[in-house]
């Protein structure tokens, strides 16, 4: 795995970099000439100009797999199905890898604004990486749409006007995996997390409904990202006595645990492991010998429906694998970000977001989603089950389903939000 560069000067030459190959790459446009649509009106270059969409993500690092190319794949093909061009612009898609730096996303995302004039930035695996860029696309008055990072605090304390969380958040997840698991008797806790804002909210969201559930959380071991020996963390997972470890973590960090916890046995002595944060990817890697019997949550899996099945041939064609909900969201929230701009007749942000937010979604992935007051798309979430080898009749024939989530339970009721935007307009209506 290639491991961050540390030195600051060589991330900024690292970041350009990336951002100059994949602008002369195949992987960084897609675009077409205008197919007739509605003129944009008579503006400055930025308003007739192209319109860029930018995708920050992570390509070379352990959270690659789950969006990553593939990502990027799914954003291009999303512009390429609505035809390339809206209000007579042609739409283009800018790519780089953000190294999981907060200091590097943000750079790129300020070249992109300032100097490339992307209207909007997407996908934005690890939660500091998609913070760091929710606040800027505030202080640039840009849309941002976090796709792969997970933590809840992008719609609570950090919400933005700009912002959506589309894909999943760790509430959704605690209240998927980690309810489901106390109900079927694992009333004890010990958690490894990834030392970084995602896996904080992840374990915070997730012990609050073990405990809120009458169980107990007796300990929590964490681990920076990237590590390779995670032996010292399950030993004293282990030693705690806790029915179920919940792996708050992600990408191969997940992986690793999840070997490493197959090598000491420790499910065949009895704990559980949660993944409380996994996607097809990580399955596929892991294989159903060692994932065999994991419980999960996601907002999509291939296999649901036709609909589903047909989209992710279509995504399998293009890239040799399925694809995650991370990489699926993408497209569905880049063709509602083109139908708003078609609709509002400009690419302005405010005009478009309040498009956005008053348009239901309804695509392959979503059924009558809608974007609420703080960023969050409310919609169902499903609670899976990995399959045992022999149940498995094909490749990617990974899950069973077990259950479905409402979005009204997946979603962080209002009333319990820190967002100060839900917490304004609840003080203005106060008489």
């Amino acid at each position: 795995m290639k491991k961050p560069v540390s030195n600051p000067i060589a991330h900024a030459v690292l970041a350009a970099t990336a951002v100059l190959a994949l602008c002369a790459s195949p992987w960084s446009a897609a675009s077409a000439a205008a197919q007739g649509g509605q003129p944009a009106p008579a503006a400055s270059p930025a308003s007739t100009g192209p319109i860029r969409i930018g995708v920050l993500t992570d390509l070379s690092g352990s959270l690659a797999d789950l969006s990553g190319r593939g990502s990027v794949e799914a954003v291009k093909m999303a512009v390429e199905d609505f035809g390339a061009s809206v209000l007579g612009r042609p739409v283009e898609v800018v790519a780089a890898d953000h190294q999981n730096k907060a200091d590097i996303g943000s750079q790129i995302a300020n070249d992109w604004y300032d100097n490339k004039n992307v209207e909007l930035i997407i996908d934005l695996p690890n939660s500091a990486v998609m913070l760091a860029i929710q606040e800027l696309g505030r202080r640039k008055n840009k849309i941002v749409i976090g796709t792969a990072g997970g933590s809840s605090d992008f719609t609570g304390k950090a919400c933005s006007p700009n912002g959506i969380h589309w894909v999943y958040d760790t509430y959704a997840l605690a209240a998927g995996t980690g309810r489901t698991m106390v109900k079927q008797g694992g009333d004890s806790w010990y958690f490894i997390t990834l030392d970084y804002s995602f896996g904080l909210s992840l374990e915070r969201d997730t012990a609050a409904f073990v405990t809120g559930a009458g169980g107990k959380v007796l300990g929590s071991a964490r681990h920076p990202l990237n590590s390779a020996d995670f032996s010292s963390y399950l030993l004293q997972a282990q030693a705690s006595k806790a029915k179920v470890i919940g792996l708050a973590n992600a990408g191969g960090d997940l992986i690793n645990t999840v070997k490493q916890a197959a090598e000491f046995g420790i499910t065949r002595q009895g704990q559980k492991l949660a993944g409380l944060l996994m996607f097809l990817s990580d399955i596929h890697a892991l294989g159903l010998e060692t994932a065999q019997g994991l419980v999960l949550t996601e907002s999509f899996y291939w296999d649901q429906n036709e609909a589903t099945r047909t989209f992710s041939k279509r995504f399998f064609e293009r890239t040799g694998r399925m694809p995650t909900m991370v990489q699926a969201g993408n497209y569905g929230a880049i063709t509602h970000y083109l139908k708003a701009v078609k609709a509002a007749g400009t690419s302005d942000t405010a005009t478009v977001m309040k498009t956005m937010r008053e348009t239901p979604i309804n695509d392959f992935m979503t059924r009558d989603g809608r974007i609420r007051e703080d960023g969050r798309v409310l919609r169902d979430m499903y609670l899976f089950e990995v399959k045992t080898p022999a149940e498995s009749k094909s490749p990617w024939d990974y899950y069973k389903q077990l259950g479905v989530i409402a979005a009204a339970d997946a979603a962080r009721p209002l009333a319990e939000s820190d967002c100060p935007l839900v917490r304004n307009k609840a003080a203005a209506a106060k008489p």
